[in-house]
């Protein structure tokens, strides 16, 4: 199993932002020292606490503090940028960071964002289904594309002068594209089939009951047996939030006391998903009233926390009920302390990781 991190940080209202977008920073550059594979990094314009309004500048900025790590947008939020403002911003990244890059992709989740952008009455899957669809014809083909679609066109044709290099959109490093992955929420789900029919990979949202977790592979098999390919278990990442200390009660005051980061996280986001119909999304049972769902009840059933050798365990119990998969991806949080926020990622990646990579090695050998 590699390690990976993903983060949509959500900060104290406030927090200074310069302070948020360095320890944001400093997270993604240590992780890349401890030999996390791979991190992503969110984007909302209009939530003051989930402060990253654009995932393609922020790893810009951080492209060359990282050496061996792939970073990945996660998530251009489509339907709010213009296709070929994502298909030229994107190509250049891909080789700003040497082809280090994954393209994560979504129809954006937070309605404020698509107020803003004048999307909130629209389809939105739609609007995502066509701009991934027409960023990929621009990287397919050449000048002047010509590409006529039912919320954006994309021509360069009425002013092109290809002789000197005008009207010319760039194409990514990697070839065809580099690797497309979506972000997966609703339990169940059918975009998951769809982007697997298509080559792409899932990420399971860290926020997701373990139950609602388990249902994204079989509906990831069903795509991929569609189109006649093998459904591998290694290209499904899965996001959890997770905190290790060396002291079993610091891990539990620092993961659930009143003062918890992840405390904190969970209670933004319980609010939000309850006041746009989500809530479902935290409930075992679905007839279970709004009411009664509390930020304990959430974190009881969505953190892993405790010692290297606790966390482990718990890793490998959450694995032998959703699944086999190949990435796990550490869930970012506003770091209270940052110190223990950096130790947190340090033991995970030191001593966690080694337990469970030894006892599923063992557990194969002995199949």
């Amino acid at each position: 199993m590699d390690l990976g991190f993903f983060t949509m940080p959500i900060h104290p209202l406030e927090k200074d932002w310069r302070t948020c977008l360095r320890e944001d920073k400093e997270a993604f550059v240590l992780a890349d020292k401890l030999g996390f594979t791979e991190a992503y990094v969110g984007e909302h314009v209009t939530d003051k606490a989930e402060n990253i309004t654009s995932c393609i500048a922020f790893l810009a900025w951080i492209a060359n503090e990282t050496k061996n790590i792939r970073l990945g947008t996660g998530t251009v939020n489509m339907p709010n940028m213009h296709p070929a403002a994502v298909a030229s911003q994107i190509a250049m990244l891909d080789h700003m960071l040497d082809g280090r890059l994954n393209f994560g992709i979504s129809p954006g989740g937070l309605a404020t964002d698509a107020e803003a952008f004048g999307n909130i009455d629209k389809d939105r899957n739609l609007m995502f289904q066509e701009c991934i669809n027409t960023v990929l014809k621009i990287w397919e083909g050449d000048a002047p594309y010509n590409i006529e679609g039912e919320f954006w066109n994309v021509s360069t044709e009425r002013n092109q002068m290809p002789e000197i290099g005008q009207g010319i959109m760039p194409k990514p490093l990697q070839q065809p594209h580099p690797p497309i992955i979506v972000t997966v929420v609703a339990p169940f789900s059918k975009g998951v089939t769809e982007a697997a029919a298509r080559g792409w990979e899932p990420i399971s949202a860290n926020f997701l009951l373990s139950k609602w977790v388990a249902s994204h592979w079989p509906k990831y098999v069903e795509g991929c047996e569609r189109v006649g390919r093998p459904a591998d278990p290694a290209n499904w990442r899965v996001a959890r939030s997770i905190f290790v200390a060396d002291d079993l009660k610091r891990a539990e005051e620092y993961a659930l006391g009143p003062d918890s980061p992840y405390r904190y996280y969970f209670s933004q986001l319980l609010t939000k998903m309850k006041k746009h119909g989500r809530s479902n999304l935290f409930k075992e049972d679905q007839e279970m009233p709004d009411d009664d769902l509390t930020v304990d009840y959430v974190l009881e059933r969505c953190v892993l926390w405790g010692t290297p050798e606790k966390v482990a365990d718990d890793i490998l119990a959450f694995r032998e009920e959703v699944g086999d998969f190949g990435t796990l991806l550490y869930a970012g949080k506003d770091w209270v302390d940052v110190e223990l926020g950096k130790k947190s990622m340090t033991l995970l990646a030191e001593k966690t990781m080694p337990i469970v990579n030894g006892a599923i090695g063992s557990s194969v050998a002995a199949q």
